[in-house]
């Protein structure tokens, strides 16, 4: 196989929080993760010169060892050491540092499309205990679809689709530091944790509803306190009728969902109209088929 084109999905959190901080700097954390529809399009080409080429449509993003998807060409072919190199074209469209995860899935789908082209033959597991290694995200954006994800986040299990409905996403125009806000949280106490196992009766019973109302991010009391643009992005979608809206990862982008598609777009205009996001997608719940294979 000389060529592979993938799509690589955004994620939500329809649940975050955290247990605590180990030694090593790692957060414990309890998440649900869920993809959505959106994605960038990443196309590996193998190439007779040896080495790793990044080329992407974002100007501003690096092409070489900084970026996640470089690293994870670099770690297989450090340990495989195939004949040639490869290129890697990134066609970007979830937002960068959003807390969409975007640079980790770029990166899962690298190691399975990797894995694919060259015939390794490395099963989902093997590839995740290589991807944990790139980062915390990476394992689940392999693994892709509802999940519950606990440790650092590569201990994950696969729960039952989420319910159907529309998902607003928008990303106010400032950047958020992970790092930061994670050391913010560890400086005060948490006294207000989301409801995960009501996330998790909720879509064990295919309850929209349920689901949406047990949604909650721990990491907001942060974000959210430095960048009030967020809570007013949330305001709007719950009065446009969004079921719930809360911020994913460590942010800033927000999400609400919707049972009904003219709720979502009326809050799209609203924030539009506002100008606190010109970054706002309207898509829906990425539901996993037992026979989908990652990246088709």
């Amino acid at each position: 196989m000389e060529k592979l084109e993938l799509k690589a999905m955004a994620k939500v959190n329809l649940g975050l929080d955290v247990l605590g901080r180990r030694e090593n700097g790692y957060h414990d954390v309890r998440m649900v993760m869920q993809t959505v529809w959106l994605y960038d399009r990443v196309t590996l080409i193998r190439t007779k010169e040896a080495g790793i080429q990044v080329k992407t449509n974002l100007k501003f993003l690096p092409v070489d060892e900084n970026n996640i998807a470089y690293k994870a060409a670099a770690l297989l072919m450090e340990e495989f050491h195939p004949e040639g190199g490869i290129e890697i074209r990134l066609e970007k469209y979830i937002p960068v540092a959003a807390g969409l995860a975007g640079g980790s899935s770029n990166a899962a789908a690298v190691l399975f499309g990797m894995n694919r082209m060259y015939g390794w033959n490395l099963t989902m597991e093997e590839l995740m205990k290589r991807g944990v290694k790139l980062g915390a995200d990476v394992p689940y954006c392999l693994m892709r679809g509802t999940v519950l994800a606990e440790g650092i986040g590569e201990k994950l299990t696969r729960l039952p689709a989420a319910p159907r409905c529309y998902v607003l996403l928008a990303k106010p125009p400032i950047s958020v530091s992970t790092k930061t806000v994670y050391e913010k949280l560890d400086s005060r106490e948490i006294t207000n944790h989301p409801d995960i196992d009501g996330i998790l009766n909720g879509l064990k019973e295919n309850d929209l509803d349920k689901v949406a109302g047990c949604m909650g991010n721990v990491l907001e009391c942060v974000t959210e306190e430095a960048y009030p643009v967020i809570g007013t992005i949330k305001k709007i979608m719950k009065e446009a009728g969004a079921l719930n809206a809360i911020m994913s990862g460590s942010g800033p982008t927000v999400f609400g969902l919707f049972s009904r598609r003219g709720d979502a777009i009326r809050a799209k205009q609203n924030i539009l109209s506002e100008n606190l996001s010109k970054q706002v997608y309207l898509t829906n719940i990425h539901r996993m088929k037992e026979e989908e294979v990652h990246g088709e």
